[in-house]
């Protein structure tokens, strides 16, 4: 059906973004190939030469961090700019399009990743729930291509506060590491100490570990995944359920749905760019994503995996990711359901506040936490 009126602005700001994006890759690619001019002595640092007013040394390697400033902050790197950036979008979207959650009970912890980064979780009490009775729980990795997003975002912390209160169901988001800084596999280690410290913990958290579940969104959605795949193959712990949204389920891109994007007007090229940047971001070795752990698609077989909702949205290249993936597991024996949203894109879940398929996309979620 005809992309939702909502998205039209959207769409045009998305379109300038990408061709921004494309444009600087290509003007940079041929700055790289352009011959460099002959450096004078005095770049080279020969004593008793003066600099040369035409010439300019050649650049050096650039620091990872910008030094400081005297007396003043040390500037930001690109990547920290475009992180600084996306937060701040992140902020605008839950005051225009979003809306705010409950002031339900939360409580932050750290949990120890053996040979990887510690992971920083937060849990979202219900302010329903029945106090000394164990609650059920999800475990909730969200989106940002691997490489922005957090759980400090504020449309990710409204979600998890407005699904628990609905839902009746303790969640508990996992603050993965972000690429290109830790590369695959420590997202998924992280996820997967995340998902043991719940069992071990359960008890002080006031969780029933028989009632357990796993969601993801996009990037999340491929760690969600991963851990049902991890959790099968290494301890079988109880999950309910595995809820992905808009998951990317194959990073050598197998699936990816490029109708998608050639009926937003989006060039195939510059959606392939943007996908193909996201895998060599996460794995940095593209061959990689051959890994099932990677790449759950690829996994040899997903029998004995939790029975899984999987929610798509017509305008998302990833469309294709979640319908595979929702066939796979039928054809191993596992219960999955999967829904396609019609006229509305790959962030739908954000606009809440704006759009009835929005609404009803977080009811459908709601509904699949309740059955934990």
């Amino acid at each position: 059906m005809p992309l939702d009126p909502f998205f039209a602005e959207r769409l045009r700001t998305h379109r300038r973004y990408l061709l921004r994006q494309a444009w600087r890759s290509v003007t940079s690619a041929v700055a790289e190939r352009m011959p460099r001019m002959p450096r004078s002595p005095a770049a080279e640092g020969v004593p008793g030469t003066a600099p040369a007013a035409t010439s300019a040394p050649a650049p050096s390697p650039a620091p990872a961090k910008p030094p400081a400033k005297p007396g003043g902050k040390r500037p930001l790197t690109p990547r920290e700019r475009h992180r600084k950036a996306a937060l701040a979008w992140d902020r605008q979207e839950l005051r225009t399009v979003g809306t705010p959650g409950p002031g339900i009970a939360t409580s932050e912890h750290v949990v120890p990743v053996a040979g990887y980064p510690d992971v920083r979780v937060r849990v979202y009490r219900p302010s329903t729930l029945a106090e000394g009775e164990p609650a059920p729980a999800c475990l909730v990795f969200g989106g940002g291509a691997f490489r922005i997003g957090g759980i400090d975002y504020p449309t990710a912390d409204a979600a998890c506060r407005r699904r628990a209160d609905a839902s009746g169901v303790v969640l508990i988001a996992v603050d993965y590491s972000l690429a290109p800084e830790h590369r695959y596999p420590t997202q998924i280690e992280q996820a997967y100490a995340a998902w043991e410290w719940l069992h071990d913990e359960a008890a002080t958290l006031g969780i029933d570990p028989d009632r357990v579940g796993i969601s993801g969104s996009s990037a999340g959605g491929n760690i969600a995944a991963v851990v049902t795949l991890m959790n099968r193959d290494r301890a079988r712990l109880p999950v309910a359920v595995q809820i992905l949204e808009v998951p990317v389920t194959d990073l050598t891109g197998r699936f990816i749905d490029l109708r998608a994007t050639y009926a937003l007007g989006i060039p195939a090229f510059i959606a392939l760019r943007e996908l193909v940047s996201v895998a060599r971001t996460y794995l940095g070795d593209r061959s990689r994503a051959r890994e099932s752990y990677a790449s759950p698609m690829r996994a040899d077989s997903l029998a004995d995996l939790p029975p899984a909702v999987i929610l798509t949205a017509e305008y998302d290249p990833l469309r294709g990711d979640g319908a595979a993936y929702a066939a796979k597991l039928r054809r191993a024996g596992v219960a999955a359901s999967a829904t396609r949203y019609l006229g509305v894109t790959h962030d739908t879940p954000i606009f809440v506040g704006a759009l009835p398929a929005a609404r009803r996309w977080e009811a459908e979620v709601v509904a699949a936490l309740r059955r934990i």
